[in-house]
């Protein structure tokens, strides 16, 4: 038998022993590490872990706090509903872990018993909504609109629906107050998610995650005041869940009521207002595009000049924020987010921007006077401007010759602020300035004013509007010059006109872009509460105020009263001289100029009004319609997108928020006892010894009220428009463009719009 030798073989084996022994007791050494990191290292943190497991909470929500108007209205309550709640505890006991219990329940209550199950199913990241993200150990909620006949069928058939109840609780509710509806103010409420239990654990205001938390609006705003502290009661459970002890019980503390500015009559007028401008500018004939207005949104401000708190604020389109109580359905979700919606959700006076055409004259004027032109100056208001081959018309060719700033205000001349802005373009060294900072008054004084940032108002996501001054215009340069260079042609379509311009010199101040911005044009964009903010100061003497709709916090028991006082931010760019002549100004718009013939009638002498009106064009769209008002005591702001002109479309409903407040009726008269709210409110509403608020009774409909008024003013003639205005429904014919231009394209001098 021949032997075959093993050299060459048996040290590879043994290499591979040595490395799978080095292996083994690597291993073996990680994993003894690891024991003694948990079990010795952080053995005592571990165990008080584990030791919690055998303790489960059951919350008890709290009462959430009020939202009333000025005088103590309810504009967010609670009402008692019937809730019906299931205990997933108990019906996991039963064999089919409660599914009979359900499906006879679905029957009661008239639901599908898949819809009925959805509910008590646990949310975890596999489970889409609808399910339950709360405690699993406290009762969960199937319906809050129970009827008095199904919750006694279910109560005294208690064997035959073991685990569920059904008993009176508090339920969020909108109840709106005068028929107002104040719905993008107020916001809504929805369950907390699980991110934002983990986020704000650490917190002065920690989640349950049986909470319902504020989405937007004053509900997001002022969420931790108004969530008050839920109850919580612990229960010793053992390794099956079940109840073995009480441990530990935290009663609930109800959240503390809001006290608001807004008044609800006054809202509900500014709503209804609104809502009719709106509708007749439908029925209105543009003659530019050949259809009828779309007037497809718009907004209304009613802001205290002298403190910056909101009376009303309404928002078109809107919706019942009702729908989001008890949970939103997925129709009624869609038909407030989908893309045919028009974005109900959004306040248009916060969150809506556009071009405010000529109501930014007054930031245009100021900044003239800054750069040292006299206000009382004659400037020539030709018929138009020309700009190396541009021409910039005025309304239709009106020349009114030589006047003041003050006179160009009142008859919205446009191109005497088109001859300033381009005189300012030129000082500061054209389309390239000279080495040193350019002075760009028209710019820099729009920054004084406030614009292009929030005003800080007590609404989340507040947008900041647009000042495209020289480093907005380098930055979307640099933006979007890609796009641009790609798509532009020298010779092709309007668009891509713009687009091989704005390749070339898009990052450059062009002299047609300050001449467009001049007159609130091109890419400016303004808010509506902008202009309150603006307007208010005018009327106040100059001291711009941050707007507040958050008046007082008035704990449950009425013992603790936290004010909101107002504050102002800055002061306007103007000397008292100036914001004299601007006022008088403003007030001859009223009696005399673009806006007298809504005004016809009004009691000046009394009540003095002071206004601006604003036809804004916006490339592709329809003309949107501003009109920026003031009184002594309030500002009042309206816009309509795709309306029309300023006074056209937003002139009438203006005249009659002020009638209703200041009790104005169809003959000029004032009537004190019909006044909504001929002076602010200064102080709070009664607070009672048991800390309830009084709140006062609101008869009828304030909007219907007025209604009549502004009919018997209509018949008079207060509100009809000059012959040469009228604007039939089908027949297309001149309306009320005292502010609206058509200006041509033009090379370096183009009027673009945004």
């Amino acid at each position: 038998m021949t032997n075959i030798p093993e050299t060459g073989r048996t040290p590879r084996v043994q290499t591979r022993l040595v490395v799978i022994q080095i292996l083994v007791l690597s291993l073996l050494g990680t994993l003894g590490g690891r024991l003694w990191y948990l079990q010795i290292r952080e053995g005592a943190q571990y165990q008080k872990e584990a030791s919690g497991n055998h303790v489960q909470q059951v919350v008890q929500p709290a009462v959430r706090g009020s939202i009333l108007d000025a005088r103590g209205v309810p504009l967010a309550d609670n009402e008692t509903r019937l809730v019906v709640s299931a205990s997933r505890t108990d019906l996991l006991k039963q064999k089919d872990d409660g599914k009979a219990v359900l499906t006879k329940l679905a029957g009661v209550l008239g639901m599908r018993p898949q819809e009925v199950t959805q509910k008590v199913r646990l949310c975890d990241a596999k489970t889409p909504q609808p399910c339950w993200n709360g405690s699993p150990y406290q009762p969960i909620p199937i319906t809050d609109e129970a009827t008095p006949k199904q919750a006694l069928q279910i109560r005294e058939r208690s064997e035959d629906f073991p685990g569920i109840t059904a008993e009176p609780e508090a339920v969020r509710s909108y109840p709106g107050p005068g028929k107002s509806n104040t719905a993008q103010v107020l916001g809504y409420l929805s369950p907390v998610t699980d991110d934002e239990v983990q986020q704000a654990k650490d917190t002065a205001s920690p989640y349950l995650r049986s909470d319902m938390v504020g989405r937007s609006g004053l509900e997001r705003q002022y969420d931790p005041a108004l969530r008050g502290k839920a109850g919580v009661t612990r229960y010793e459970v053992d390794n099956l869940g079940r109840v073995i002890g009480k441990a530990k019980s935290d009663a609930a503390e109800p959240g503390s009521n809001l006290v608001t500015s807004i008044d609800a009559r006054v809202q509900r007028v500014a709503e209804y207002e609104l809502d009719k401008a709106m509708k007749a500018a439908r029925q209105q004939y543009d003659k530019i595009t050949g259809t009828n207005y779309k007037a497809d949104s718009g907004a209304v401000v009613v802001m205290e000049a002298k403190t910056g708190r909101i009376v009303a604020m309404a928002s078109a389109p809107t919706y019942d924020p009702n729908v989001w109580v008890g949970g939103i359905s997925a129709k009624d979700y869609k038909a407030l987010t989908g893309k045919n919606s028009d974005y109900p959700l959004l306040n248009r006076a916060t969150q809506g921007q556009s071009a405010p055409g000529s109501t930014f004259k007054v930031v245009s004027t100021a900044a003239a006077v800054q750069a040292g032109y006299d206000f009382n100056g004659n400037y020539p208001c030709t018929s138009s401007y020309s700009v190396g081959g541009q021409v910039f018309k005025n309304f239709e060719g009106e020349n009114f010759g030589p006047i003041s700033l003050g006179k160009a205000l009142e008859v919205s001349c446009d191109t005497v602020f088109y001859g300033l802005a381009d005189s300012e373009w030129k000082r500061d060294g054209g389309i390239n300035p000279k080495k040193g900072q350019p002075k760009d008054w028209f710019f820099k004084t729009a920054h004084q004013f406030g614009l292009g940032k929030r005003t800080g108002i007590d609404l989340p996501n507040e947008v900041t509007g647009r000042v495209p001054d020289r480093q907005w215009k380098l930055d979307y340069w640099k933006a979007n010059k890609d796009t641009w260079c790609k798509s532009g042609k020298k010779n092709g379509t309007y668009v891509e006109k713009i687009f091989y311009e704005n390749c070339l010199e898009g990052n450059k101040m062009r002299e047609g872009d300050e001449i467009n911005y001049s007159i609130g044009q091109g890419d400016t964009l303004l808010t509506p509460i902008q202009e309150a903010v603006i307007y208010g100061a005018i009327s106040n003497g100059g001291t711009m105020y941050t707007p507040t709709i958050g008046k007082a916090i008035v704990s449950a028991d009425g013992k603790h009263v936290s004010e909101i006082k107002p504050r102002s931010h800055g002061k306007l760019p103007i000397t008292k001289a100036t914001r004299d002549m601007m006022d008088e100004a403003l007030a001859a718009v009223t009696t005399r100029g673009t806006a007298a013939w809504k005004f016809n009638g009004w009691p000046q002498n009394k009540i003095p009004l002071h206004a601006k009106t604003g036809t804004a064009e916006v490339y592709g769209k329809q003309t949107t319609s501003w009109l920026a008002s003031y009184s002594k005591d309030y500002s009042v702001i309206m816009t309509i997108s795709q309306a029309g002109t300023g006074s056209g479309a937003s002139g009438e409903a203006v005249r009659n928020i002020y009638s209703a407040m200041y009790g104005v009726q169809a003959d000029g008269s004032i009537d004190n006892k019909k006044a909504l709210l001929p002076t602010p409110e200064k102080s709070l509403p009664k607070i009672q010894p048991d800390g309830t608020i009084a709140a006062p009774k609101i008869p009828g409909d304030p909007a219907k009220d007025q209604e009549k008024i502004a009919k018997e003013v209509a018949q008079q003639g207060g509100t009809t428009a000059p012959d040469d205005q009228q604007t039939p429904a089908t027949t297309p014919s001149p309306t009320d463009n005292r502010n609206t231009r058509r200006r041509p394209r033009g090379r370096r001098g183009r009027g673009r719009t945004a």
